[in-house]
Protein backbone atom coordinates (compact mmCIF):
# COMPACT_ATOMS: atom_id res chain seq x y z
CA UNK A 1 0.00 0.00 0.00
CA UNK A 2 1.04 3.38 -1.26
CA UNK A 3 0.60 6.14 1.41
CA UNK A 4 1.06 9.26 -0.46
CA UNK A 5 3.39 12.15 1.19
CA UNK A 6 0.05 14.33 1.77
CA UNK A 7 -1.52 11.48 3.71
CA UNK A 8 1.32 10.60 5.73
CA UNK A 9 1.77 14.20 6.64
CA UNK A 10 -2.04 14.38 8.21
CA UNK A 11 -1.33 11.56 9.82
CA UNK A 12 2.00 12.71 11.75
CA UNK A 13 -0.26 15.45 12.82
CA UNK A 14 -3.05 13.95 13.72
CA UNK A 15 -0.70 11.79 16.01
CA UNK A 16 0.55 15.23 17.37
CA UNK A 17 -2.59 15.92 19.20
CA UNK A 18 -1.73 13.28 21.62
CA UNK A 19 0.72 13.07 24.51
CA UNK A 20 3.19 10.49 23.36
CA UNK A 21 2.47 7.72 25.63
CA UNK A 22 -1.09 8.27 24.66
CA UNK A 23 -0.42 8.41 20.48
CA UNK A 24 -3.00 5.11 20.28
CA UNK A 25 -5.82 7.70 20.23
CA UNK A 26 -4.82 8.56 17.25
CA UNK A 27 -6.27 5.13 16.12
CA UNK A 28 -9.99 6.48 14.69
CA UNK A 29 -9.11 9.70 13.02
CA UNK A 30 -6.12 7.19 10.90
CA UNK A 31 -8.56 5.33 10.51
CA UNK A 32 -10.82 8.02 9.06
CA UNK A 33 -8.24 9.20 7.03
CA UNK A 34 -7.14 5.79 5.36
CA UNK A 35 -10.99 5.22 4.55
CA UNK A 36 -11.25 8.49 2.87
CA UNK A 37 -8.10 8.23 0.97
CA UNK A 38 -8.67 4.04 -0.20
CA UNK A 39 -12.33 3.98 0.14
CA UNK A 40 -12.18 0.80 2.89
CA UNK A 41 -9.79 -0.36 5.34
CA UNK A 42 -7.39 -3.38 4.29
CA UNK A 43 -5.35 -5.55 5.87
CA UNK A 44 -2.47 -3.49 5.21
CA UNK A 45 -4.54 -0.20 5.76
CA UNK A 46 -4.30 -1.71 9.61
CA UNK A 47 -0.74 -2.75 9.62
CA UNK A 48 0.37 0.88 8.52
CA UNK A 49 -1.80 1.75 11.37
CA UNK A 50 -0.53 -0.65 13.99
CA UNK A 51 3.27 0.37 13.17
CA UNK A 52 2.59 3.98 12.47
CA UNK A 53 0.94 4.12 16.34
CA UNK A 54 3.15 1.29 17.66
CA UNK A 55 0.33 -1.01 18.99
CA UNK A 56 -0.53 -4.54 18.25
CA UNK A 57 -2.46 -5.30 14.35
CA UNK A 58 -5.25 -6.85 16.69
CA UNK A 59 -5.94 -3.80 18.85
CA UNK A 60 -6.54 -1.69 15.27
CA UNK A 61 -8.53 -4.55 13.64
CA UNK A 62 -10.85 -4.12 17.23
CA UNK A 63 -10.90 -1.19 16.52
CA UNK A 64 -12.47 -1.86 12.60
CA UNK A 65 -14.25 -4.68 13.27
CA UNK A 66 -15.93 -2.94 16.20
CA UNK A 67 -17.66 0.45 14.19
CA UNK A 68 -19.50 -0.77 11.65
CA UNK A 69 -18.57 2.71 9.48
CA UNK A 70 -15.04 0.91 8.85
CA UNK A 71 -15.76 -0.75 5.13
CA UNK A 72 -13.74 -3.98 5.10
CA UNK A 73 -14.12 -4.60 1.51
CA UNK A 74 -13.69 -2.37 -1.03
CA UNK A 75 -17.22 -0.50 -2.07
CA UNK A 76 -18.45 -0.36 -5.81
CA UNK A 77 -17.78 3.50 -7.16
CA UNK A 78 -21.03 4.52 -5.38
CA UNK A 79 -21.55 3.74 -2.09
CA UNK A 80 -24.91 3.10 -0.84
CA UNK A 81 -26.60 3.28 2.27
CA UNK A 82 -30.30 2.19 3.56
CA UNK A 83 -31.30 3.17 7.16
CA UNK A 84 -32.86 -0.31 8.55
CA UNK A 85 -33.48 1.12 11.82
CA UNK A 86 -37.57 0.79 12.85
CA UNK A 87 -39.09 3.91 11.74
CA UNK A 88 -37.41 3.62 8.42
CA UNK A 89 -38.48 0.53 8.00
CA UNK A 90 -41.77 0.94 8.53
CA UNK A 91 -41.67 3.80 6.02
CA UNK A 92 -40.11 1.44 3.41
CA UNK A 93 -36.59 0.72 3.61
CA UNK A 94 -36.39 -2.98 3.44
CA UNK A 95 -38.28 -2.62 0.15
CA UNK A 96 -35.88 0.27 -0.78
CA UNK A 97 -33.40 -2.12 -0.47
CA UNK A 98 -35.01 -4.76 -2.09
CA UNK A 99 -35.66 -2.47 -5.19
CA UNK A 100 -32.23 -0.29 -5.03
CA UNK A 101 -30.68 -4.00 -5.24
CA UNK A 102 -32.87 -5.15 -8.52
CA UNK A 103 -32.42 -1.64 -9.75
CA UNK A 104 -28.57 -2.17 -9.58
CA UNK A 105 -28.37 -5.80 -10.49
CA UNK A 106 -27.20 -6.80 -7.17
CA UNK A 107 -26.95 -9.52 -5.31
CA UNK A 108 -27.39 -9.78 -1.09
CA UNK A 109 -27.69 -13.26 -0.48
CA UNK A 110 -24.29 -13.31 0.78
CA UNK A 111 -24.13 -10.81 2.65
CA UNK A 112 -23.98 -11.01 6.64
CA UNK A 113 -23.00 -8.98 9.80
CA UNK A 114 -19.52 -9.65 8.63
CA UNK A 115 -19.54 -8.69 5.51
CA UNK A 116 -22.37 -6.31 4.81
CA UNK A 117 -21.37 -4.77 1.56
CA UNK A 118 -22.98 -6.10 -1.74
CA UNK A 119 -21.41 -4.92 -5.02
CA UNK A 120 -22.89 -4.93 -8.42
CA UNK A 121 -21.57 -7.16 -11.51
CA UNK A 122 -19.82 -4.17 -12.73
CA UNK A 123 -18.46 -2.53 -9.80
CA UNK A 124 -20.35 0.79 -10.18
CA UNK A 125 -22.83 0.03 -6.87
CA UNK A 126 -22.54 -1.34 -3.72
CA UNK A 127 -24.99 -1.43 -1.07
CA UNK A 128 -25.55 -1.83 2.81
CA UNK A 129 -27.71 -1.17 5.65
CA UNK A 130 -27.00 1.39 7.90
CA UNK A 131 -28.16 1.23 11.46
CA UNK A 132 -29.26 4.88 11.76
CA UNK A 133 -28.76 7.45 9.10
CA UNK A 134 -30.75 10.26 12.05
CA UNK A 135 -33.62 11.04 9.91
CA UNK A 136 -35.93 9.26 11.66
CA UNK A 137 -39.47 11.48 10.71
CA UNK A 138 -38.50 11.33 7.48
CA UNK A 139 -37.76 7.47 5.80
CA UNK A 140 -37.18 5.82 4.34
CA UNK A 141 -33.47 7.67 3.79
CA UNK A 142 -30.58 6.76 2.20
CA UNK A 143 -27.18 7.47 1.06
CA UNK A 144 -25.19 7.52 -1.67
CA UNK A 145 -21.93 8.11 -0.85
CA UNK A 146 -22.19 11.51 0.83
CA UNK A 147 -25.16 12.57 -0.76
CA UNK A 148 -28.39 12.43 1.78
CA UNK A 149 -31.73 11.39 0.46
CA UNK A 150 -34.94 11.52 2.49
CA UNK A 151 -38.99 10.09 1.91
CA UNK A 152 -37.06 7.86 -1.38
CA UNK A 153 -39.72 6.41 -3.35
CA UNK A 154 -39.28 2.65 -2.15
CA UNK A 155 -40.36 1.46 -5.75
CA UNK A 156 -38.19 -0.08 -8.32
CA UNK A 157 -38.81 3.15 -10.48
CA UNK A 158 -38.26 5.42 -7.65
CA UNK A 159 -34.69 3.42 -7.09
CA UNK A 160 -33.91 3.36 -10.46
CA UNK A 161 -34.34 6.86 -11.14
CA UNK A 162 -32.47 7.70 -7.74
CA UNK A 163 -29.74 5.36 -8.94
CA UNK A 164 -29.90 6.74 -12.77
CA UNK A 165 -28.77 10.14 -11.85
CA UNK A 166 -25.33 8.44 -10.53
CA UNK A 167 -25.01 6.46 -13.70
CA UNK A 168 -24.41 9.80 -15.77
CA UNK A 169 -22.42 11.70 -13.34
Amino acid sequence: MMIPPALEAKADEYIGHYPPDRKRSAVLPLLHLLQHEFRFISDEAVEWVAQKLGIAKIDVLGVVTFYPGFRQTAPGKYHVRVCRTLSCAMAGSYELMESLCAAADIDRSHADHHHPIAVSADGTFSIEFAECLASCGSGPVCMVEDDFYEKVDPTVEGARSLLNSYRHR
